[in-house]
């Protein structure tokens, strides 16, 4: 997606910006996980958990990995702490071991729908994929991770009304959902609220401060901001 007008150099193509509700960031995260590291075996949950709070990166990296591999969507919140690691390695690892767990609802039925509906979306059937995400948020409806599947499609089916609305769903479920966060800056500013825009693209980095592409809009919102407001006075 490409800026609206007026807005060239603001809002990045979400394949290099904060992703629209993730969605982007999700597919990349899949396509790059054989490519992970191998650490220090990790014998079981509870090692995991002591180790993700170890001194050495090394040790905190094969905790994230662990839970990355075998948690659910309740497990986020431990991830989240991660992305502001010390370690860069960490971080990253911690971003695509959330976007992993916050794709498992606990429900397999649930899980392939959400699956087959991302393979839909991806391949830009829209409709098809709002089909099986409403589904999925039937059968899971607090599953988080179905409502912003079904905002992402939604979106990119051009019906900004009801991805906000989903996103909404989203945050009451997940308030740390920063593809949720971005995504809604994003429909804000194609709504032409840059003021709102802007907070929640900066609530999007305050949860996970690697956003580079939410980054990048916060500055150029900021710098039009304050030459709309130096206009004015």
């Amino acid at each position: 997606m490409t800026a609206s007008s007026g807005l060239a150099g603001i809002v990045q193509p979400l394949i290099r910006g904060a992703g629209l509700l993730g969605f982007i960031l999700c597919l990349l995260a899949s396509a790059t996980a054989g490519a992970q590291p191998a650490f220090t075996e990790i014998a079981d949950r509870t090692q995991a958990l002591e180790r993700l709070v170890h001194a050495d990166p090394a040790q905190r990296a094969a905790a994230v990995q662990y839970i990355g591999r075998t948690g659910l969507a309740t497990d986020g919140a431990l991830l989240v702490e991660r992305l502001a690691d010390e370690s860069p390695l960490v971080r990253e690892l911690a971003e695509r071991a959330t976007w992993a767990v916050w794709s498992r609802s606990g429900d397999a039925s649930a899980d392939r729908l959400l699956a087959e509906g991302t393979a839909q979306m991806s391949a830009g059937r829209h409709r098809e994929a709002i089909d099986l995400f409403t589904r999925v948020i039937r059968r899971k409806p607090d599953f988080a991770e179905g409502w912003n599947k079904r905002a992402t499609a939604r979106f990119l089916a051009g019906d900004l009304k009801r991805s906000q609305a989903d996103c909404d769903e989203v945050l009451k479920r997940n308030p740390q959902h920063f593809g949720a966060l971005s995504g809604y800056g994003q429909i804000l500013l194609q709504s032409g609220d840059e003021e709102r825009a802007l907070e929640y693209f900066r609530r999007a980095l305050a949860v996970n401060p690697n956003l580079e592409g939410v980054e990048h809009n916060i500055r150029g919102l900021e710098q039009r901001l304050r030459e709309k407001r130096a206009r004015t006075t």
